[in-house]
């Protein structure tokens, strides 16, 4: 395993010349590729990426400390910036090190006066990425350094490429999802059939969800277990791609409080996940 510097801030860590992920630490600890046995599994606009005006389309984003959107103005108070749509760790600089030994990657983002024009706590995020050869895995750690109550929110945002729309079957996805475009309650499959329309689609995935994509003879898994269980199906035509995103919370969660994950001082919380790549 080593390291390998390139433009723009983005780092290689490869195992080998056909096995390797890019990430970029300063600009929130993106994922920008993920190369398996010479393919690529990552969606990732490159030239949107270049554009730092624009919010970046593809890799894998990080979101905290909300998923979704925040419709309340003002919700830390007058002397804080509104949250934008899936936080600011996304948007600031991470600090990373490499164990070439265990073969990780390990992110860390520690609250700073910039987080604190947003939100008013001290905390520390930690993400150790394991990466094998058909597998990434995630584990996540929070933790709250305050002397009060921490509201947190987490998700991961990867963009899979795909073939063609037309050759991708969703398999042990749930009954019911929520349609995000118009919060109603809809059937699965029934929405599943319009994801070259573009699709918002929140679910409990019951810590499992897959798509095959007979275009490209591969099936791509995430696993992701309780309290990280929602997930996200979301496409954006024309752009040749699905997200596939682990949630713990949905929209709004910090206003109504479902799934609202609630830190005392000095708790932390773990959070685990994994995507899977198998040939069909």
């Amino acid at each position: 395993m080593n390291l390998i510097t390139q433009d723009n801030g983005i780092y290689i860590f490869k195992q080998d010349e056909d096995n390797f992920i890019n990430f970029c630490p300063s600009r929130g600890g993106i994922i920008t590729k993920w190369v398996k046995n010479s393919e690529n599994i990552l969606y990732f606009d490159e030239d949107r990426f270049l554009n730092k005006s624009q919010s970046i389309r593809g890799g894998i984003p990080i979101l905290f400390p909300i998923c979704g959107s925040l419709s309340k103005s003002a919700f830390f108070g007058d002397n804080y910036i509104d949250l934008n749509q899936h936080g600011f760790a996304r948007d600031i600089v991470w600090q990373f090190a490499i164990d070439s030994e265990q073969r990780t990657l390990n992110l860390s983002l520690v609250s700073n006066q910039l987080t604190k024009k947003y939100y008013p706590f001290d905390f520390k995020l930690k993400i150790q990425l394991s990466f094998g050869v058909d597998s990434l895995e995630f584990n996540i750690v929070i933790e709250n350094f305050s002397r009060k109550k921490m509201p947190i929110n987490f998700g991961l945002h990867p963009y899979f490429n795909i073939s063609t729309f037309k050759k991708i079957e969703f398999i042990n996805h749930p009954l019911n999802c929520q349609n995000q475009k118009n919060n109603t309650l809809e059937l699965s499959d029934n929405l599943l059939t319009k994801i070259s329309n573009g699709v918002d689609l929140l679910m409990y995935s019951h810590g499992e969800l897959s798509f095959k994509d007979f275009g490209f003879n591969r099936k791509i898994t995430l696993i992701n277990p309780y309290p990280f269980d929602l997930s996200v199906i979301w496409t954006d035509p024309p752009r040749k791609m699905i997200c596939l995103e682990p949630w713990t919370s949905p929209r709004n969660s910090f206003i109504h409080g479902y799934r609202n994950i609630n830190l005392l001082p000095s708790q932390s919380q773990l959070l685990k996940a994994s995507i899977k790549v198998n040939n069909l």
